[in-house]
């Protein structure tokens, strides 16, 4: 029974390391002594997701590893082997995860894995990464510069802070704030966008060769424009909402 139980084991453990190397199966980068995380090699399609207290900046890379640098203190889980999460702890009485309270510690992440950051009391930057985007923080902007891809859904959330975006790639692209402006550039012209704010502007940039939209737009406190033709009424391929009470909407092709 000992020797059945050990296979299983070992059997297991191989099986892990197929979908997710991590530094834990002899891929060296981590601190055994630690459990500290450096890297870990994600297969195409896992989804990471990256918890802190804090903010980060998250960047992407040609290579197949997700790392942090050797200054940032992060823990990593592979949980159920299909999602790896990445957690970035806050302790002020700590002095290697200080810089995570409140800061923007650097991540790099590979092409083609899908990206869940939640953040809070800071920013989220990311940067050319290549997959679906699930970003959401409390007290910060949510940054966002030529990322996603055109198959992909992008979803941007902050409550106190703005969220902008520039050569965002999605099939559908939901971004909100309470607080805020939603100022969103967009690389491919998405199904469905939606831009919803309470205090700020709402504006949104199409590809100049963006087709017809089914476009509606609301302020209380403010002006709507667009230049974006207007589909028919039984065309509903594209959509486009964009909500405020004080501020502007805008949606133009550029």
């Amino acid at each position: 029974m000992t020797s059945s139980r050990s296979g299983a084991k070992s059997l297991a453990v191989l099986a892990g390391c197929a979908l997710l190397v991590l530094t834990a199966c002899g891929h060296g980068g981590a601190d055994p002594r630690s459990g500290d995380f450096r890297t870990a090699s994600l297969a195409e399609g896992a989804r990471l997701v990256i918890t802190t207290q804090g903010g980060v900046r998250v960047v992407g890379t040609d290579g197949d590893h997700v790392t942090v640098d050797g200054s940032v203190l992060a823990h990593g889980d592979d949980g159920d082997g299909d999602t790896y999460t990445l957690d970035l702890p806050c302790d002020e009485a700590d002095d290697r995860a200080r810089d995570n309270c409140g800061g923007m510690p650097l991540v790099r992440v590979p092409a083609g894995v899908t990206l869940t950051v939640r953040a809070r009391n800071a920013g989220i930057d990311v940067s050319d990464v290549r997959g679906g985007l699930s970003l959401s923080t409390v007290n910060g902007d949510v940054t966002v510069q030529d990322a996603g891809t055109k198959d992909a859904r992008q979803h941007l959330v902050t409550r106190n802070g703005s969220v902008r975006a520039t050569g965002l790639k999605g099939a559908g692209v939901e971004a909100e704030t309470v607080n805020g402006d939603v100022d969103l550039g967009c690389a491919t012209a998405p199904d469905t966008l939606s831009g919803v704010t309470r205090n700020g502007s709402a504006r949104v940039t199409l590809p100049a060769g963006a087709p017809p939209y089914t476009t509606e737009a609301h302020t209380v406190n403010g002006r709507s424009t667009s230049d974006v033709p207007v589909a028919e009424r039984s065309d509903h391929a594209h959509r486009l909402t964009l909500r405020t009470v004080n501020g502007d909407t805008e949606v133009r092709r550029g």
